[in-house]
């Protein structure tokens, strides 16, 4: 099986993580050195430690919520409006957290982004 370098990347993690690594060749073709990658939906950061960015994921909640109540506004209920953020949005702003290890800052962050969504919900007027 033929690997594809140009859609291939390496970053590192570890104490020596801004080192650059002397270059890897697959197939006779360079990789490229990169600070953050996709793999599988979660978008790895290299760091002295393994970490994870979600800076994605709050964008697509942001862009799936605004959809979502731009649809409905004050039409619908706080319970429908609770119902279709937990149904629907939720599950994209948590996606690849059990995957990866969450610091507190990360939990503030997650839930900020979450609070933000619940407080247009109750406090926009009318």
């Amino acid at each position: 099986m033929a690997v594809n370098a140009k859609k291939s990347a390496y970053l590192r993690f570890g104490p020596r993580y801004k080192n650059a690594c002397a270059s890897v060749m697959v197939c006779g073709r360079p990789v490229n050195w990169v600070t953050s990658a996709r793999y599988l939906g979660v978008y790895l950061e290299n760091s002295f430690t393994f970490k994870c960015s979600f800076d994605v994921n709050k964008a697509k909640f942001y862009k799936v919520f605004n959809r979502i109540f731009g649809k409905i506004g004050r039409i619908a209920s706080e319970e429908v409006i609770f119902a279709l953020i937990k149904g629907k949005c939720l599950p994209i702003l948590l996606y690849g957290t059990e995957a990866c290890p969450i610091n507190s800052a990360m939990k503030h962050s997650l839930q900020f982004v979450l609070n933000r969504a619940l407080f247009k919900n109750i406090w926009c007027p009318v």
